[in-house]
């Protein structure tokens, strides 16, 4: 009577009996290498032996082919450890800020677009910058007074003249001062990391209120 590490009888519940592992016939190992020498060997003509330089360069072979397959096995390993260690050192970022590389949004003519900027210290007062990419000031949100953090505006697609702005590419930065006075500048695009998490084998960090690829980000302070 078959007994599984659950205690029950694998006879009477056959949802718990190990199958049996197949061999793929079509993929030859170092084992199988070594018994058709073992079998060349066995029927070779006893009046032309088999070369004995021969029997030594396909044992080499065999050899080579066990090294290399130790190696794979080994690389694979490592290659595992290296992911599963490169993902939890992603850990140690959480409160850092991570830097997206970019402080321009995208608009289409007639539409709105939001976005998030956040402010590393409390905010007395201050204002949003929308300029073109030539520089020129296109639109100015106003940010109020609040504490530090991350904050969303809606630029509704006008400029300062209430006109629509074209469609295309703006940037985003804002200038504000603290409640000491000191004058200081942030932008869109760099935000605390908040939490981390891993899906199907990504690694994904939360900047404001979206989680992006760890690939996305190109800097961490």
């Amino acid at each position: 009577m078959a007994i599984t590490s659950t205690g029950l009888n694998a006879a009477t519940n056959p949802e718990y009996t190990v199958a049996s592992t197949q061999k793929d016939a079509s993929i030859l190992g170092k084992d199988d290498f070594l018994k058709l020498l073992l079998v060349e060997l066995q029927h070779q003509d006893p009046t032309e032996p088999m070369d004995s330089e021969k029997i030594l360069t396909q044992t080499s072979q065999l050899a080579t082919l066990e090294s290399a397959d130790n190696t794979n096995k080994a690389l694979e390993e490592l290659a595992a450890s290296l992911g599963a260690s490169q993902q939890f050192s992603t850990v140690a970022a959480i409160g850092k800020t991570a830097d997206l590389g970019s402080d321009a949004i995208s608009l289409d003519e007639g539409s709105s677009s939001t976005f998030e900027v956040y402010f590393p210290s409390s905010i007395q007062n201050g204002t949003v910058e929308i300029t073109d990419l030539d520089g020129k000031i296109v639109k100015t949100l106003d940010v109020g007074t609040n504490p530090s953090g991350v904050y969303q505006f809606t630029w509704d697609g006008t400029d300062s003249a209430g006109n629509k702005a074209d469609s295309g590419i703006y940037r985003v930065n804002a200038s504000y001062s603290d409640q000491d006075g000191n004058a200081l500048k942030t932008r869109l695009g760099a935000y605390p990391i908040e939490s981390v998490r891993f899906e199907n084998g990504s690694t994904l960090v939360k900047v404001g209120s979206s989680y992006v690829p760890l690939e996305n980000v190109v800097e961490i302070y």
